[in-house]
């Protein structure tokens, strides 16, 4: 009992403590580098999806906040323990965020990401968390976007130089001082496509300019 009530107290501080700290760092390391903004159009006009792989998030934190120039933005994070840690550190920044996955709490998650769309806010997705496999798409992104007729933006961060943890989704950490260049697609809709077609269309639009395929 001993041990697992010491393991569960160093979780619990770890995720009191280390969000602030990541946050920090990571606005400072994002100040350092130059960025390099490739977009299409600029945007949509309409409330819109913003989908990216899992392992960019952290580039994509302020990257959302360089190209909408706003924090209007719901962040759909899993449930799971890793998320916790997303989730405080995206809030940090001046986001929301939808707590769960396709996997938990899928029908929740749904109504909540509609929500959001519903009211005016933009919603941030990854297709292949929160537990991949790699570079995949899940049926939640489709179902949100052709339920609320929602344009999706596939966004992608290539940093010049950057290091790569060893996980399942090659989590990507730029290099202090490199260029980011972010690409930002022309909104495209998934209506009158099926789920294959549509998550096949996502997926292309998402390995166009994937940092490390």
């Amino acid at each position: 009992m001993a041990n697992w009530f010491s393991k569960k107290s160093r979780r619990a501080l770890l995720v009191r403590v280390a969000p602030p700290v990541v946050y920090l760092l990571t606005k400072i390391l994002f100040a350092t580098c130059k960025k390099v903004l490739h977009e299409e159009i600029n945007g949509a006009d309409t409330p819109s999806i913003y989908a990216a792989w899992h392992g960019d998030i952290l580039a994509m934190i302020f990257g959302y906040l360089y190209y909408a120039k706003q924090v209007k933005v719901d962040a759909i994070i899993s449930r799971h323990s890793d998320g916790e840690l997303i989730a405080r550190v995206v809030e940090l920044a001046g986001a929301q965020t939808i707590r769960g996955s396709s996997s938990k709490g899928g029908s929740t998650v749904l109504r909540a990401a509609l929500r959001s769309l519903k009211n005016g806010r933009d919603v941030a997705i990854t297709p292949d968390g929160p537990r991949g496999p790699r570079y995949s798409v899940a049926d939640g992104v489709v179902i949100l976007a052709q339920m609320r007729h929602a344009p999706i933006i596939a966004v992608n961060c290539r940093p010049s130089s950057f290091w790569t943890m060893n996980s399942w989704d090659a989590f990507c950490i730029p290099k202090p001082f490199s260029t980011l260049h972010f690409y930002y697609s022309n909104p495209f809709y998934v209506d009158g496509l099926s789920l294959e077609e549509a998550k096949a269309l996502i997926q292309r639009e998402l390995l166009v300019h994937a940092a490390n395929v």
